[in-house]
């Protein structure tokens, strides 16, 4: 099978984690006889650099011709202060309005060899973390800025349609089926009209899948809930404001957050595919060999999971990373007394080779 992609670098560290992650890329496709083809492309602080706009013309028109972008983590201190438009980070708010993003999956799971860094008790992890934020990035507040109507208090703005909360839970049904079949639905129905309209809309997409359970949550018991026992959640599925958050509390649970991939679906099916950013990161590490690629390298497998239905493969990388994490291997920032210490080089390639030692 050919796989093509283009290849946002990013920023800072981005390269770095990039690398690995196109390592290994290239280890599954030796291992399952893919034809993999990158596309690099000018972008973020590169372009900058360069005289150009943050995703120029040429890059952006490369990136709408495949079903997928890999994007590295963006972001330098020295442009925080222009206007975002302009920043690196720019280039992916571009990218997310010309491929029409409309849904956010974020994974996280606690890798048992992982869990000292957990701010949970040890009784709170025994059933372990494995969950899917599934969360609508098109609706909702975020994207309500523009007036809609006039009613009698002046003029509205609303913040959902039924399509946008259809697309949303239908992906997350679909993901729940690849799992452990369960979909838990976070709203506020008891008090917001546009929750009302969410949680019946998800109820109804529900009849299309009879095999797969489904609760509803008000958002603020089910950021307790994730608290008292992640381990009873599978997929969530959510709005645009609510899973902004909620996501992030997932992630800050493991105590890891920089292990976890981002993927953003558009409504043609391209995808891009992201680190859990670390937003202006220690530039002193930049080019030390230092930063973790876990969370470049996940994302790669979340593509070929859902841009080219490759599971077999997607699942290869992440038990690679498992196994690797399990054998105590760790760069620094989930290093501590017994594991072995290593830079982000060799983290990608053990990674890669623990894919290609299976026969």
């Amino acid at each position: 099978m050919k796989l093509e992609a283009a290849v946002i670098q990013g920023d800072g560290v981005g390269p770095e984690m990039m690398e690995e992650a196109v390592r290994v890329l290239q280890a599954v496709c030796r291992r399952f006889g893919h034809h993999l083809k990158l596309y690099p492309v000018l972008a973020c602080s590169q372009a900058i650099e360069a005289g150009k706009e943050p995703l120029p013309q040429e890059s952006l028109k490369i990136c709408t011709q495949v079903p997928a972008v890999l994007f590295g983590n963006s972001g330098l201190k020295k442009y925080q202060d222009w206007p975002l438009d302009k920043r690196p980070e720019g280039a992916l708010m571009i990218l997310r309005k010309v491929l029409q993003v409309s849904t956010n999956i974020r994974p996280v799971r606690m890798y048992p060899s992982l869990k000292c860094f957990s701010p949970l008790k040890a009784e709170r992890l025994e059933q372990g973390m494995d969950v899917a934020f599934v969360r609508d990035i098109a609706g909702g507040v975020f994207c309500s800025a523009k007036v809609q109507g006039n009613g009698d208090g002046g003029r509205e703005a609303y913040d959902y349609n039924e399509t946008i909360v259809r697309k949303t839970a239908y992906t997350a049904f679909k993901l729940a089926k690849s799992r452990k079949n369960k979909v838990t639905n976070l709203d506020k129905s008891n008090v917001l009209g546009s929750s009302r309209l969410w949680r019946q809309t998800v109820q109804q997409v529900s009849e299309d899948f009879p095999d797969v359970e489904l609760e509803h949550l008000y958002i603020d018991n089910a950021a307790m809930e994730l608290i008292r026992n992640p381990g009873r959640f599978d997929v969530f599925v959510t709005s645009n404001l609510f899973g902004d958050i909620i996501s992030d509390e997932g992630t800050e649970l493991t105590g890891t957050p920089y292990l976890y991939p981002s993927a953003e679906l558009s409504n043609t099916e391209q995808g891009i595919y992201t680190p859990n950013q670390l937003h202006y990161p220690d530039e002193s590490v930049i080019g030390k060999d230092m930063v973790n690629p876990i969370g470049m390298i996940a994302a790669a497998a979340q593509m070929l999971r859902l841009s080219f239905g490759l599971e077999a493969e997607a699942g290869a990388i992440e038990e690679a990373i498992r196994q690797v994490l399990a054998a105590n291997i760790a760069t620094a920032d989930i290093w501590h007394k017994g594991k072995i210490l290593v830079g982000t080089k060799e983290m990608g390639k053990r990674i890669a080779d623990e894919i290609e030692a299976v026969s």
